[in-house]
């Protein structure tokens, strides 16, 4: 397998962290929708995962399939490790 850098784990981790955040205020929103709170750290966290994830697809490639991320030229999909390989 490909050796990767410390800085690939660490923006994985952080995208980590952040879905984990994002899982849960959507739990926690499903029965409490009127609070504007958490819908406003919902609507953060959402700007924060898209930021980590422009960042680790420009540096180590796309993280989802079926058109959630783009493919470089040539198409990169073939590359790995994936992030549920590591």
């Amino acid at each position: 397998m490909k050796q990767l850098p410390k800085e690939y784990y660490q923006l994985l981790e952080q995208l980590q962290a952040v879905d984990f955040v994002l899982v849960e205020l959507t739990l926690y929103l499903d029965t409490h929708p009127n609070d504007q709170d958490a819908i406003n750290q919902f609507n953060h966290y959402a700007k924060e995962r898209e930021k980590f994830k422009k960042l680790y697809e420009g540096n180590y490639g796309p993280l989802l399939q079926f058109g959630n991320s783009f493919s470089n030229t040539p198409w990169d999909w073939d590359e790995g490790p994936w992030p549920w390989q590591v």
